[in-house]
């Protein structure tokens, strides 16, 4: 099942509001890429936001439900973007972190 626009609509405005970089939320197949300052951050899918585990966050997303977003897919941590703090804890935390996106 695809993501409603509702949800994505307040996904993208919790992300804006963290005032973490620019904020794209690219559709494929029905879901969401989401990328801040141009690196892929995590997956929307069924109406959840998706994580990819990594060393740097596995502390503070030790409490966090998991969850495979699609068929295929490797489980994930699901985000609740709903709580801010932690949000911008774990997406700064994974922007200190991942590479910067290739340039062309």
């Amino acid at each position: 099942m695809a993501c409603n626009l509702e949800f994505i609509e307040f996904v993208q405005t919790q992300l804006e509001s963290l005032n973490l970089g620019t904020v794209l939320m690219r559709k494929m197949f029905g879901d969401y890429t989401i990328y801040i300052n141009g690196i892929a951050v995590a997956v929307a899918c069924d109406n959840y936001v998706y994580i990819k585990p990594h060393t740097a966050i596995d502390t503070l997303m030790s409490d966090a439900e998991r969850g495979i977003p699609y068929p295929g897919a490797k489980e994930r941590y699901i985000l609740d973007v709903g709580h801010k703090t932690h949000t911008e804890q774990v997406l700064q935390t994974l922007l200190d972190v991942l590479p910067p996106p290739k340039t062309k």
